[in-house]
């Protein structure tokens, strides 16, 4: 095989992406990257005026209001990055919530909404994505994000997200199998900690989650959280030609989080 040059390995010129929860924090990170590289891309969010303001200082990007827990906002995402931007070759499912709350002080309904997002979200996505993809005939990525916490717990209090992100990894490495045939790679990213303003930047003002962010933070070799920039440079190799023979893989971005 006729060795690429890196320039051409990282290339997304003529690639359209999806990105949800792409508005802030890691979604904007991996979006940003990938307009870099060439992609065009879609910001799916459920904030509609965070995404329109993250689309427009990406500069020709698309917005597009999408609640991932409704598989008709999902399909309708997927059918405006078709009608709009001409395809769809990427997808990455960042879109997620990480409520803290201990199993014993919970219900059902709590229970429901994050698997609803974090776990059926992705599944839409990942269906009309994949159909779309198929139909294209050239290929794809799909990229899920899911968690350290998809291979070891962090704390008391996440137990329906640590369900979620398991069962986003068992579903990744299933799809990997389901789409290899037809040239769509299925992979997955961990992070560890990441400053965010989901997670106040490494200092969130919420008391209890304070400790916790405190704690967890202490146990990273590397001493410090992620910059968001950081899970984007991996999303920019999985959906690049750089991760060619990859597929049903987690990659771990965590500062050795897991290895304390």
């Amino acid at each position: 095989m006729e060795q690429k040059p890196i320039a051409e390995l990282m290339n997304l010129s003529g690639k359209v992406a999806i990105v949800t929860g792409g508005a802030m924090g890691i979604g904007y990170a991996i979006a940003s990257r990938l307009a870099e590289a060439g992609a065009k891309v879609l910001i799916a969010d459920r904030d509609a005026a965070a995404a329109a303001a993250a689309a427009e200082k990406l500069g020709g990007a698309l917005a597009c209001a999408t609640d991932v827990s409704d598989e008709t906002q999902v399909t309708e995402m997927v059918a405006k990055a078709v009608s709009e931007l001409g395809g769809v070759d990427i997808l990455v499912n960042n879109a997620g919530v990480y409520p803290t709350k201990l199993v014993l002080d919970s219900t059902k309904e709590d229970f429901e909404k994050i698997i609803h997002i974090n776990l059926m979200g992705a599944f839409f996505a990942a269906k009309a994505a994949a159909k779309q993809m198929i139909l294209q005939n050239r290929g794809g990525k799909i990229i899920n994000i899911t968690s350290i916490d998809a291979l070891h717990p962090s704390s008391a209090g996440l137990a329906f997200y640590d369900a979620s992100k398991h069962g986003l990894w068992g579903f990744t490495k299933n799809l990997a199998l389901e789409l290899a045939p037809h040239n769509i790679s299925v992979n997955a990213i961990a992070p560890g900690g990441v400053a965010t303003p989901g997670t106040g930047l490494g200092r969130p003002a919420d008391p209890a989650l304070a400790k916790i962010m405190e704690a967890f933070v202490a146990k990273i070799p590397l001493h410090r959280m992620a910059d968001a920039d950081e899970i984007g440079k991996v999303a920019l190799f999985l959906a690049s030609d750089l991760s060619s023979y990859m597929t049903g893989s987690q990659v771990v971005v965590d500062g050795g989080t897991l290895l304390a």
